[in-house]
């Protein structure tokens, strides 16, 4: 029906190049696209800020930078044997916070352009969640062997509260990867949800205003700035959960590494 609001309609993924390989559809999505714009953006950060000068330029120092909040994350979180998981704490938190970021830019005022937010589809913030979950499992027994189900003991506990404590300790451990991919896919579709319905609220009071009803004015402009103050909370959160995302699996990693 011409001019429903269908918020849910930025997020479909939809094929640019379709491709078939052994039978299995392979095609080139516009998620993909993004994924790409988002590495060749990462990529080109870190390119051009490894000039290694003496006296070093902006560019230079905002990727010096960048690395040296990273190692001191790990060093704070991980401690003592998380120097070798910077590498991926560093990919993990800059991948999200340039997919989060690349998915609010208002390419859409630009005829046929519209951006595409990686980080609002479940399939993408699980692949990531369970990929960090695998390498704690993997840290944990390459490192402790079966003593690593001694995570699932807390230090000191009498043995008879061990009966409920280790299946609430297990079940606790088992929803992390759960927890942490459904609350950057939650946190990022809800709100461009909201920007794409005060967007229409906005769209549709101008129109009503121009047709002579002051009320669509008067919409108009507390939509847009609901815009205005919703765009700005986005900016906030999309740095917000990558930290979270980031500090979480250095979080757990600790666990595997050092266990209590």
């Amino acid at each position: 029906m011409a001019g429903d609001i269908n918020p849910m309609e930025q997020f479909e993924v939809g094929h640019l190049v379709d491709l078939k390989l052994f039978g299995y559809d392979v095609s080139f999505t516009n998620s993909a696209l993004f994924m790409v714009v988002v590495f060749v953006l990462l990529a080109g950060f870190m390119a051009g800020g490894m000039k290694r000068q003496l006296i070093p330029g902006r560019w230079q120092a905002a990727a010096e930078g960048a690395v040296s909040f990273i190692d001191s994350m790990v060093n704070v979180n991980i401690g003592s044997g998380g120097k070798k998981f910077a590498p991926y704490i560093f990919s993990l938190f800059f991948f999200i916070l340039f997919a989060n970021l690349v998915g609010i830019l208002p390419l859409a005022i630009l005829p046929g352009l519209h951006t595409f937010a990686v980080t609002s589809h479940i399939t993408v913030t699980a692949v990531l969640a369970f990929f960090s979950f695998g390498i704690v499992l993997l840290v944990g027994f390459w490192k402790h062997g079966l003593k690593f189900f001694s995570l699932f003991v807390p230090h000191g506990a009498p043995w008879p509260l061990l009966i409920v404590i280790v299946p609430v300790e297990l079940i606790s451990f088992l929803v992390r990867p759960f927890s942490l991919g459904l609350r950057l896919f939650v946190a990022m579709t809800a709100g461009h949800i909201l920007l794409e319905v005060f967007g229409s609220f906005a769209v549709q009071g101008l129109n009503a205003g121009f047709d002579g009803s002051p009320v669509g004015f008067l919409v108009w402009f507390c939509s847009f700035a609901m815009i205005i103050g919703v765009s700005a909370l986005e900016l906030l959160v999309c740095a917000i959960q990558a930290y979270v995302f980031a500090l979480l699996t250095s979080l757990y990693l600790h666990d595997a590494v050092h266990l209590h």
